[in-house]
């Protein structure tokens, strides 16, 4: 009788809620036997345990290669062959909660605030270096033979096309998109998150700290 063939898939970063982890947390699990695949759902992973001067809502990040996932579901079911589609090695984080939503909020007014000052005095620095003032003030006294007062024409439409490019470029007004696409602070998060994830994997790996097979 051929043996069963399991295909896994698991992704790079994988985010926990209960400290007691089981394949169904990690993975994403398909085979022509049905009744197996719900039983490899329940095969245990891992279990968090929060040290004595840690506290209960600390995350806590371990790194799996997939081979030790074989070897746990092969010590339970030896006759299945498991087919990895994901990742070999993987980031598993237990987080207990989600923060409490006033402080989410204040983060986020804080890192707007931040970033607006921050932005705002970018924009200044780099108009003041490459003389934005002095070179609207000489094109607006050649073209309507008077002196700019400081607030022409050119400051508005300057002010208002780099409104609407930062907009355009960051494809976000509020709440919406302006196209399907990605944003730039999208993309770079999800490359920051991977960044982060293989840092970790090399680390645990070049430590020996990783959860592998001996």
């Amino acid at each position: 009788m051929a043996a069963d063939t399991v295909y896994l898939k698991i992704e790079q970063n994988v985010l926990v809620r209960e400290p007691s982890v089981t394949l169904k947390d990690i993975a994403k699990i398909t085979s022509t036997n049905r009744l197996l695949v719900n039983k490899l759902k329940q095969i245990k992973i891992y279990t968090f345990h929060t040290p004595a001067n840690k506290s209960r809502k600390k995350k806590q990040v371990e790194v799996f290669s997939v081979l030790k996932i074989i070897e746990l579901i092969g010590q339970e079911f030896p006759s299945v062959e498991i087919q990895n589609i994901g990742e070999k090695d993987f980031v598993l984080e237990y987080a207990p909660m989600d923060e409490i939503m006033w402080v989410q909020y204040l983060k986020t007014a804080i890192l707007c605030v931040l970033v607006f000052f921050g932005s705002a005095f970018t924009i200044m620095t780099f108009d003041n270096d490459v003389g934005v003032g002095e070179v609207f003030a000489d094109f607006y006294q050649q073209v309507m033979g008077t002196e700019s007062n400081g607030f022409t024409v050119l400051e508005i439409c300057y002010s208002i096309g780099l409104f609407l490019g930062i907009m355009i470029f960051f494809n976000h007004l509020g709440r919406k998109k302006i196209t399907h696409d990605p944003t730039p602070i999208q993309v770079e998060m999800r490359t920051y998150e991977k960044d982060v994830d293989t840092t970790f994997i090399e680390n645990c790996g070049r430590k020996g700290n990783s959860n592998d097979v001996d």
